[in-house]
């Protein structure tokens, strides 16, 4: 017969495990959140994504129930993109992929050794441009991307569907 300690217990076992799981996390860093708002630079400050060699960077607009329509990316000599579905990405001045069907949520940027792409000005920095799309309406974010060359602080930018009025304002962005 196996013992039973009842469910006041069991809940507090679940909670002392998710808070200890909280901690992990993070103390790892594992997440940066951002509110819809902010990402668009509506606060007043361009928001950053950095990408490291160790890992990829994802930026997910699935909390925010945002679709990506179309990606394009100023320099791309030290980041590649990749999606989790078909996508519309700008090459200069012509488009790869269907941007009217474009389906993906989330972008992982992956650092790669510098190439030398003529034309193209020696920075420490680029900008993302992403255009999505949530209930017909089109959303612009750009994103100033980083290079770290040090061990990675997070792994995922989550954008998240803007607070309700009287919430957090879109002033103070997550760093």
């Amino acid at each position: 017969m196996k013992p039973h300690f009842g469910h006041g217990v069991s809940l507090l076992f679940t909670a002392a495990i998710l808070l200890l799981a909280g901690r992990a996390v993070a103390n790892n860093a594992v997440l940066r959140s951002i509110f819809s708002c902010q990402a668009q630079g509506l606060g007043g400050v361009v928001p950053t994504i950095t990408v490291w060699y160790q890992q990829g960077t994802n930026l997910s607009f699935i909390p925010a129930g945002e679709t990506i329509r179309k990606v394009w990316l100023n320099d791309p000599s030290e980041v590649t993109l990749d999606f989790d579905g078909s996508m519309c990405m700008q090459f200069g001045q012509e488009n790869s992929g269907d941007c009217k069907n474009s389906g993906a949520n989330v972008i992982q940027l992956r650092r790669i050794p510098k190439l030398d792409i003529p034309g193209l000005p020696k920075t420490n920095n680029t900008l993302l441009t992403v255009i999505t799309e949530a209930q017909g309406q089109p959303k612009l974010y750009t994103f100033r991307v980083l290079y770290g060359d040090d061990a990675p602080e997070y792994h995922t930018l989550a954008v998240y569907a803007d607070p309700p009025p009287a919430g957090q304002s879109c002033v103070r962005v997550s760093r």
